[in-house]
């Protein structure tokens, strides 16, 4: 297995969305940049994640649910740059989950899913 870490294989421009956006724009903004999920950012710190939102979240939403703050799962499970491909990969496996924020002294930097993973480990 390789020693790479999350830093090497991230995104770093992430796709986000705040509590107060609507749900129908947010629903959009998945289809339109084809993703499954985005970290959900803090109003005034965009750099603070304060919940995930995936297609199952609004999927499940109820007719009365306005905004992403509604329906968001807002415990976040995060890794550091310095994490390894191996672990990142060990994680999504056991909590059964296609993304993970990156987070480097409390601030968002990157997204890792299961994609960059399979790329990291095994070419692509």
């Amino acid at each position: 297995m390789s020693a790479k870490t999350v830093k090497e294989i991230m995104t770093a421009k992430v796709v986000t969305v705040k509590p107060s956006t609507s749900i129908e724009d947010a629903a959009r903004l998945l289809v339109r940049r084809k993703i499954s999920g985005v970290p959900v950012v803090d109003e005034k710190d965009k750099t603070k994640v304060v919940g995930i939102l995936t297609e199952a979240d609004l999927l499940a939403a109820s007719p009365t649910a306005k905004t992403v703050g509604e329906v968001m799962k807002k415990r976040v499970l995060s890794v550091s740059p310095e994490t390894s491909v191996d672990e990142v990969a060990e994680i999504l496996v056991k909590k059964k989950i296609k993304r993970v924020p990156v987070v480097d002294a409390g601030k968002l930097v990157g997204i890792v899913s299961r994609i960059d993973v399979l790329k990291a480990k095994y070419g692509g």
